[in-house]
């Protein structure tokens, strides 16, 4: 592995709805936005600790996902540091286990990246289901916004690629580009 400053790293199992949130905004990053060097976007799907050698190798984790909150669906979320891990070590979704597991398994090889940030959003639905939520399709846009601007703050900015931004999100195309 490279030495990768910043990690965008999109969790999320998209044949769970809501769930799916992660691997969304990394598709539409890639659609539309070129990464700066030593930077890496990441759809990490459900794959749990086989994302470990990413996570130890990056010296700033975003990890994108579905977060579970006491607030509407569709609201926007973003845990730093020490809050991160009590976000994730509370079950959403299957995939959720492995991302506890992958945090506390950097941990143990004193690996962990020096900074991390969960940026997500209240799921409505993580139910059997392809495709967004209303609520939190409408949010994904913000959400898209938010990653760019922390990747930013970072001094990692996410410069916008010749291609368009597509029209809307595509929910087969995705299957399609993060089948192994």
């Amino acid at each position: 592995m490279n030495d990768t400053r910043l990690l965008i790293l999109g969790l999320g199992n998209v044949l769970l709805g809501d769930d799916g949130v992660g691997p969304a905004v990394i598709a539409r990053l890639r659609d539309s936005y070129v990464a700066a060097a030593g930077s890496l976007l990441l759809d990490g799907g459900t794959l749990g600790l086989a994302l470990l050698p990413y996570l130890e190798d990056a010296h700033t984790v975003i990890l994108v996902d579905a977060v579970a909150a006491d607030a509407p669906a569709g609201t926007l979320v973003r845990l730093e540091g020490a809050d991160v891990g009590p976000a994730v070590a509370t079950r959403l979704s299957p995939h959720q286990v492995g991302v506890a597991d992958l945090l506390q398994g950097a941990r143990w090889h004193d690996r962990e990246p020096v900074r991390l940030m969960l940026l997500g959003i209240v799921p409505e639905s993580i139910e059997l289901g392809l495709g967004l939520s209303p609520a939190v399709r409408r949010a994904l846009p913000q959400l898209v916004d938010l990653v760019i601007h922390e990747a930013g703050l970072c001094g990692f900015p996410l410069a916008m690629s010749a291609a368009p931004m597509p029209a809307s999100f595509d929910v087969a195309r995705l299957l399609v580009e993060t089948a192994p």
